[in-house]
């Protein structure tokens, strides 16, 4: 059973922990003594202050025993731990999560897993063409000529050579040559990812005079989604090459010959522009502005 109250003689060995500290860290990084920690029957844990510029927090922890009826302390161990409020580096994660968009450079790549959701196969119909089915025999003889080139033919994305006036080569121009496209997931995940930098609630759309719709440069895309985007050909637009949704819109529309009007300002809180009388002196005869005394018209300007 742990003993809660540290052994006596393991308690007064600090001298000896602090030697195993300094030999463990930098000479001078060793800091004041903390506390010890009583670890089980006659083991106790002396805990240092690290003073090493980066591990701010962290403490040097040396555990000391001694047998049992001995009256000699001996060292167990040191190591370099955290404390409570020590600066720890970020919990590790994956490198397919901590990829983000744009971090792809020249000469990278990136794997796509087999079961990636946003991909399903691309044969028309069933996931796989029949065994026995042409398309199935010419792809399956140039993925042979392509591992015979030394080409990586393993992976699902990698494209097999065909060779001209083929059966794989009538099936690429039917839109059946590629191993996978895009599922019903991917499709939906990239129309929610692209209306939410060039949808219609963004700001500039709000702002906008029209929308992309009946805009000269919108070039239409093909695919299932061309009722509700297309890319942008405007090179002043903030969108231009970018894929946008026909409810977008910005000020460089084709059709906004007609600039809109400036809003009308408030009116003023106090006018200026009008011109009031205003008494410089008294009257002579004691009487008022209204009494008919002398006046002088001031103007603001």
């Amino acid at each position: 059973m742990r003993s809660r109250t540290p052994d006596r003689l393991c308690a007064e060995a600090v001298d000896l922990a602090r030697t195993a500290a300094e030999e463990v860290g930098t000479p001078g990084m060793v800091g004041d003594h903390i506390t010890a920690v009583a670890e089980g029957d006659r083991v106790v844990t002396h805990l240092f202050d690290c003073k090493e510029p980066g591990y701010r927090g962290w403490r040097y922890a040396v555990t000391v025993a001694r047998a049992s009826r001995a009256k000699v302390v001996t060292l167990d161990e040191s190591v370099l731990l955290p404390g409570p409020d020590a600066m720890l580096a970020p919990e590790w994660v994956p490198w397919s999560e901590r990829l983000r968009p744009g971090d792809m450079g020249p000469g990278d790549l990136l794997p796509t897993e087999a079961d990636d959701l946003r991909l399903e196969p691309g044969f028309s119909g069933e996931d796989t063409p029949p065994p026995n089915s042409p398309v199935a025999e010419g792809m399956a003889a140039d993925v042979a000529d392509t591992e015979e080139a030394d080409v990586v033919a393993s992976s699902p994305a990698a494209l097999p050579v065909t060779a001209r006036g083929s059966i794989a080569a009538v099936a690429e121009e039917l839109g059946m040559g590629r191993a996978r496209v895009l599922s019903r997931y991917g499709l939906h995940a990239a129309a929610d990812r692209w209306e939410e930098s060039f949808g219609p609630k963004t700001q500039m759309a709000q702002s906008a005079p029209a929308t992309c719709m009946t805009c000269g440069f919108l070039t239409p895309m093909a695919g299932s989604l061309r009722s509700a985007f297309g890319v942008c050909a405007n090179e002043f637009s903030p969108a231009d090459g970018r894929v946008v949704s026909l409810s977008y819109g910005c000020g460089a529309h084709s059709e906004a010959a007609v600039m809109p009007k400036p809003p009308r300002p408030a009116s003023p809180v106090l006018d200026e522009t009008v011109v009031e009388p205003v008494s410089i002196r008294p009257a002579a005869d004691g009487g008022s502005v209204e009494d008919g005394g002398p006046t002088e018209e001031l103007g603001h300007s």
